[in-house]
């Protein structure tokens, strides 16, 4: 068994995965909707530097990113702590995922729904607010779920910026023979599965949630 300063290590480094995740999913949330509603939109010019964010994270490397925005930006005068670095990096990349969600999602809403709040004079902001957004958050919750996952393992990526993740903390104690490799390894894979099977459950709670409240609504449509 590992002694408990070895533990503690292991905690603190939990800590500040879940941190990065965290706050780097707040941020790949919001440019998720943004963007997926930038790709929906009537100007050409914002549909046109959207695709151009969307593509450009998605096609490179979240590494050579990471590099950039931590050691390329200080050159033009603008230094990030490595936890920052993490976080705009990694919700960059979720962003830019997440963006395909809502808009699949968002288009994926009957166009019946649209046409009605149409014909009812409501504003293109109250029906995208109150009508289409609320049903195209149950179709984006699964995938969404995904991609928090997905984050969560690609949070280790702030470890090779000094940041002292997880697994940052492992690789601590594995030069320095605190520890075995094999079970340094065997309690890291433990604590990111445990980590992932929490974002599992909020998400299903989230989509029973929601979806219950879209069952409530149509009921009272109905009667």
């Amino acid at each position: 068994m590992l002694e408990w300063n070895l533990w503690r290590a292991l905690l603190d480094g939990t800590w500040i995965t879940v941190q990065v995740t965290v706050l780097a999913a707040l941020l790949g949330t919001i440019l998720s909707i943004l963007s997926g509603l930038a790709g929906l939109s009537s100007v050409r010019a914002v549909r046109w530097a959207n695709q151009v964010y969307v593509d450009f994270f998605r096609g490179t490397s979240a590494i050579v990113q990471l590099f950039w925005i931590f050691f390329a930006l200080p050159f033009f005068g603008i230094s990030l702590s490595p936890l920052l670095a993490g976080v705009v990096t990694l919700g960059l990349n979720m962003g830019s995922y997440g963006s395909e969600v809502v808009r699949g999602a968002i288009r994926a809403v009957p166009r019946g729904q649209t046409e009605a709040a149409i014909a009812l004079n409501v504003t293109s902001f109250d029906r995208m607010r109150y009508i289409i957004f609320p049903q195209a958050a149950v179709t984006m919750l699964p995938p969404y779920g995904n991609l928090l996952i997905e984050l969560l393992k690609a949070s280790a990526l702030v470890s090779l910026i000094t940041l002292s993740d997880l697994t940052f903390q492992v690789q601590i104690l594995r030069v320095n023979g605190s520890a075995s490799t094999t079970q340094l390894f065997t309690i890291a894979l433990v604590l990111y599965f445990l980590l992932a099977m929490g974002i599992t459950g909020l998400v299903r709670a989230a989509e029973g949630y929601l979806g219950r409240g879209l069952e409530i609504g149509r009921g009272a449509r109905r009667s």
